[in-house]
């Protein structure tokens, strides 16, 4: 079955600078995937143009099967889209907003009433109906942009920042959302908030200087982090000290750090290649009868492996112009 999104070498170029360079994916039904990367990587340019709101250089977006080129108003039937910032109408209230978007989308009558009540009621929005938007609250016009980015229910999914301006509550409340609308989605959402990948997306996209430099689900990158496996052991003074040389010599730990403290001992073992070591620490730790306070595996840090990634395309890119 063909992806519902398929992105074919898209490039943006606003005269000598390059926003977005040769991006090539695709996202399956039932895919959460993650947009990340630094302020200015391109992550809204692409997001543009795979809605029809900006016009590539060279490249096309392929919606449910409708190059968005050729056919525009095909594959934007097919797309919902929250833009940055959320831009609505401010003089109008939600209520009038959405039915509003509602009949653009074909919807008329009681189909489109039946239907505002029901995204009203998932973005809980109910006690803000009959407000005008401009007095909203930044999270709350978040909320109204989410309702009218799924009001007709679309197959395709691209939000940007969906969760931006809203308190943790809210946050949550978003997260369950998108994943209970996943199954029958491909779902595009760009964060900073790299807690939201691990929590939402099936799949992540690290782009830098527009280009992507990484892609896997959230436990593949977390994998590439030096933290990978790594185990954390907290112990007495005396005991840690015994321990340290042998933990050192142990096959698979690359180096062990080591700090002490009025409450005891702590040591960080780092993986050779990323290769589990718990079993073996904790074995030796009982082979040498060492009382041990605490012991658990890390299991990788996405942030620190987006920050070495970008950090080195970044540098990258300035050495190539």
């Amino acid at each position: 079955m063909a992806s519902l999104i398929e992105i074919r070498k898209l490039r943006k170029q606003f005269g000598a600078f390059v926003a977005v360079d040769d991006v090539s994916f695709s996202v399956d039904r039932g895919e959460v995937l993650g947009f990340l990367g630094p302020n200015g990587a391109g992550k809204s340019t692409t997001m543009k143009m795979i809605t029809g709101f900006l016009t590539p250089t060279a490249g096309t977006a392929v919606v449910s099967g409708h190059d968005i080129g050729k056919e525009p108003m095909k594959a934007k039937e097919k797309i919902g889209y929250l833009p940055e910032g959320a831009p609505a109408y401010p003089e109008m209230t939600p209520q009038s907003f959405l039915r509003f978007v509602a009949e653009v989308r074909g919807l008329r009558g009681a189909d489109r009433d039946r239907r505002v009540d029901e995204v009203v009621s998932r973005v809980s929005l109910e006690s803000h109906l009959y407000v005008p938007i401009e007095s909203l609250s930044k999270g709350y016009k978040r909320r109204v942009g989410l309702a009218q980015a799924i009001i007709h229910d679309p197959e395709v999914l691209v939000m940007d920042e969906p969760t931006d301006g809203l308190d943790p509550n809210q946050k949550f409340h978003v997260r369950n959302l998108i994943q209970k609308m996943a199954p029958n989605k491909a779902t595009i959402l760009s964060t900073h908030i790299l807690e939201e990948v691990e929590a939402v997306c099936t799949r992540a996209i690290i782009i830098a200087a527009g280009r992507i430099i990484a892609d896997g689900t959230p436990d593949e990158l977390a994998s590439r982090s030096a933290n990978h496996n790594s185990v954390l052991l907290r112990l007495k003074r005396e005991s840690g000290t015994q321990l340290r040389e042998k933990l050192e010599k142990l096959p698979g730990v690359k180096r062990v750090e080591f700090k002490e403290d009025d409450a005891g001992a702590s040591l960080h073992l780092f993986s050779e290649r990323g290769r589990p070591i718990l079993k073996d620490v904790s074995r030796l730790a009982f082979d040498q009868r060492v009382e041990v306070d605490e012991i658990r595996e890390e299991r990788g840090k996405l942030d620190e492996v987006f920050r070495e990634l970008t950090h080195e395309a970044t540098v990258k890119a300035g050495r190539e112009n």
